[in-house]
């Protein structure tokens, strides 16, 4: 797998399983969910606040209750692709023991959250079923 970054800041992962048959796809960006408990929302909101310091992220609201695919109460961290040289490893050394999902925005919600998606942490069970039921809709 080789990853490109561009001046548009989108990536291009071209796999090469297969080397008669390239396949590209898209990044157009990467979001990060937190998860926390009531134990841990101080934690949460120490990182949170500590992202929105140091890079040019986007943060997204504070969710308490289960939305989406998310199996606990989570908030997300939305950035460029030239952002995740900075944005993964500081979260790598700096989650503070909060699980976290990494993924891409390909465009199919199912494999960003799936397979081609990265756990720091616990990796816990999405309910992916939601995901494919807006795939339907």
């Amino acid at each position: 797998m080789c990853i490109v970054i561009n001046k548009a800041a989108v990536v291009r992962l071209e796999l090469r399983a297969n080397p008669m048959k390239e396949d590209t796809i898209e990044i157009t960006g990467f979001h990060a969910h937190v998860y926390f408990d009531t134990a841990s929302r101080d934690t949460a909101a120490r990182v949170r606040d500590s992202l929105g310091a140091k890079f040019d992220v986007r943060l997204g609201r504070w969710h308490d209750k289960l939305i989406g695919p998310h199996p606990k109460a989570m908030y997300q961290v939305a950035f460029l692709p030239d952002q995740f040289s900075k944005v993964v490893p500081w979260l790598m050394l700096n989650r503070e023991g909060l699980d976290i999902l990494i993924h891409p925005e390909t465009g199919d919600d199912v494999k960003d959250h799936t397979d081609h998606s990265l756990w720091l942490g616990e990796k816990l069970e999405l309910n992916i079923e939601f995901l494919q039921k807006l795939r339907i809709t």
